[in-house]
C-alpha cells in the first residue's frame, strides 16, 4: 500500500512538473516533445526488423526519414516501398500521424484523456498551438481562430476529423488499388497509407513506382489533392468551417484569410505550370490537353507541402521551380498538417502593404482591424524562415557544388516540409543529409516555437523613447 501511495506520489511529482514546464515554456516544450519523437522513432527505424532484408539501416537514413516523418515532410533518402519492412512502416505511419496532428495539440489531447477535463493549462497549450500570439495578447477578440473556452471542442475536432477523413479517403482509395490489381490486404493497408500520407501533407508513396501508375488519374488524383487540401487548411479552419455549418455562425478573420489565400495561391500555381510547361513534353506537354489542366492543378495543390507528384521535378523548366520555391516556402495553414511560413502570414504582409499604399493606419481585412503586433509577427516568421533557407542553401551547395536551381528547390521542399524533389536528396552525402534533416526540423518546429517565443517573450515598458524614423526603402 505504501509503495503504491510513493508510486502515485512520483508519478504525480513527474506530471506536475511536466505540467508546469509545459504552461511557462510551450515552445521549448514543443521542441523537447518533437526531439523526443525523433529520437524514439529513429531508434526504431535503426533496427533490423524495420527492414526488409533484416540489416540495420545506416543511422543518416534513419534519422533522416524519422524527422520527416515527425515533421511530416516526405522527402527520403531511402525506396519507402522496398527497403522497410511491415514493422517499420507501421513505426514511420504512426510518427506522420503524431506529427501531422501536432505535439502541443497531441499533449493536450493526452493531457484530457488522463486527467479526463481539461484543465486551464492544458487549454493555454493547446491555444498556443493554434493562436501564438494569444499568449501576448491576453484576451482576443472574436474574430481570432479560436477561442479558450472553446479549445475543448478544437480538440475533439482534431481527432475526429483526422481520423473521419482519412477513413474517407481510404475508402474512396482502396476500390482504385484492387482495380489496379492489388490484392485485398495490401490494397487495404496501402489505401490507409496513401490517406493518412496525404492528409498529413507527408507525401510518403508505398507502391513501387510511386504515382506513376496514376499520373492521369483523375479518381486517385481527386482523392490525394482533396486530402492535401484539407490537411493544409488548418485545424482551426477546419473547426470553424463545421461550426459554420452546423450553426451558421461568422467565419473568424483567419479562416477566411486561409480559405481565400490557399485557393488563390492553387489557382495562380496551376495557371503558372499550365503557362510555363505547355510544351515541355517531358512533363505535362507530353500529356493529353485533358489531363494537363489536371496536373496542373494538382501539382499546385502540392506545393501547400503535399509532397506527391506525376512527373519528374528535375524536368521542369527553372521558370516553373522558382514559381514552386515561392509557393512551398509560403505553405498552408497555421496549426495545420503543412509546413512554410503559413498562409495567413503572406496575407497579413499583403495587407500591410496595401494599407500603406492606400495611406491607413491600420489593416483591414472581412470588416475587421488586424493589430500590428501581427505584422510584427508575421515579419519575424518570414525572416526566420529566409534566414533558415539562405543558411542550409549555402551549406549544401558549398558541399555538393550542383546547380543553384535544384539546391534551393530541396532546401525550400525540406523548410516547408513539402517533399516534393529534383532527386538531390537521394544523392547527398551524410554530410548533406544532417543539414537537409536539420532543415527541416527547423522549419517544422522553429516557426510555430518561434511564433509562440516571440508572443510569450512581450514585456512591458513604463517608458517610451524618443521617436526618430529612419530612411526606408
Amino acid at each position: 500500500m505504501r509503495a503504491h501511495i510513493r508510486h502515485r506520489s512520483i508519478a504525480g511529482r513527474v506530471r506536475d512538473l511536466i505540467d508546469r514546464f509545459a504552461a511557462a515554456t510551450p515552445a521549448r516544450f514543443a521542441i523537447t516533445i518533437f526531439s523526443a519523437l525523433v529520437i524514439v522513432l529513429t531508434t526504431l527505424l535503426v533496427l533490423p526488423i524495420s527492414a526488409r532484408d533484416g540489416q540495420a539501416t545506416p543511422l543518416v537514413d534513419a534519422l533522416f526519414t524519422a524527422v520527416s516523418a515527425i515533421c511530416v515532410t516526405g522527402l527520403t533518402t531511402l525506396d519507402m516501398a522496398t527497403h522497410w519492412s511491415g514493422f517499420g512502416n507501421t513505426a514511420i505511419l504512426l510518427g506522420l500521424q503524431v506529427g501531422g496532428i501536432g505535439v502541443l495539440t497531441l499533449a493536450s489531447m493526452l493531457g484530457l484523456v488522463v486527467s479526463r477535463r481539461l484543465g486551464l493549462r492544458q487549454r493555454l497549450i493547446a491555444a498556443s498551438d493554434s493562436n501564438p500570439s494569444r499568449i501576448h495578447a491576453g484576451p482576443v477578440s472574436e474574430s481570432q481562430a479560436i477561442r479558450l473556452g472553446e479549445i475543448g471542442g478544437l480538440l475533439a475536432t482534431v481527432a475526429i476529423s483526422a481520423l473521419a477523413i482519412e477513413f474517407v479517403l481510404a475508402l474512396v482509395i482502396i476500390p482504385r488499388l484492387l482495380v489496379e490489381g492489388f490484392d485485398v490486404w495490401p490494397a487495404i493497408w496501402q489505401g490507409f497509407y496513401f490517406a493518412a500520407s496525404a492528409f498529413t501533407n507527408t507525401g510518403f508513396v508505398p507502391t513501387v513506382g510511386g504515382m506513376e501508375a496514376f499520373a492521369q488519374d483523375p479518381w486517385m488524383l481527386g482523392a490525394i489533392g482533396t486530402g492535401v487540401f484539407l490537411g493544409s487548411l488548418g485545424f482551426p479552419v477546419i473547426f470553424a468551417l463545421v461550426r459554420y455549418f452546423r450553426t451558421g455562425a461568422r467565419l473568424s478573420v483567419h479562416a477566411r484569410l486561409t480559405l481565400v489565400t490557399t485557393v488563390a495561391l492553387i489557382i495562380f500555381g496551376a495557371i503558372a505550370v499550365i503557362v510555363l510547361e505547355w510544351n515541355n513534353t517531358n512533363t505535362i506537354g507530353g500529356q493529353s490537353l485533358l489531363s494537363r489542366p489536371m496536373t496542373a492543378t494538382f501539382l499546385s495543390t502540392m506545393t501547400r507541402s503535399g509532397g506527391f507528384s506525376t512527373i519528374d521535378i528535375n524536368e521542369l523548366n527553372g521558370s516553373t521551380l522558382l514559381v514552386f520555391d515561392m509557393l512551398m516556402f509560403v505553405g498552408g495553414g497555421s496549426a495545420s498538417t503543412a509546413g512554410g511560413i503559413k498562409v495567413t502570414t503572406l496575407a497579413v504582409l499583403f495587407l500591410a502593404a496595401l494599407a500603406e499604399a492606400r495611406g491607413d493606419n491600420d489593416m483591414h481585412a472581412f470588416d475587421r482591424r488586424i493589430p500590428t503586433d501581427v505584422l510584427r509577427l508575421a515579419v519575424s516568421v518570414t525572416l526566420w524562415g529566409a534566414t533558415i533557407v539562405a543558411i542550409s542553401t549555402v551549406a549544401i551547395l558549398q558541399i555538393t557544388k550542383e546547380p543553384l536551381d535544384r539546391v534551393l528547390f530541396d532546401v525550400i521542399s525540406a523548410f516547408a516540409t513539402c517533399g516534393l524533389s529534383t532527386g538531390l536528396t537521394e544523392s547527398l552525402p551524410d554530410s548533406g543529409k544532417y543539414i537537409l534533416a536539420a532543415t527541416m526540423w527547423a522549419g517544422r518546429v522553429g516557426t510555430v516555437t518561434l511564433a509562440a517565443a516571440l508572443a510569450a517573450s512581450q514585456r512591458r515598458q513604463l517608458f517610451t523613447r524618443a521617436e526618430e524614423r529612419p530612411i526606408v526603402g
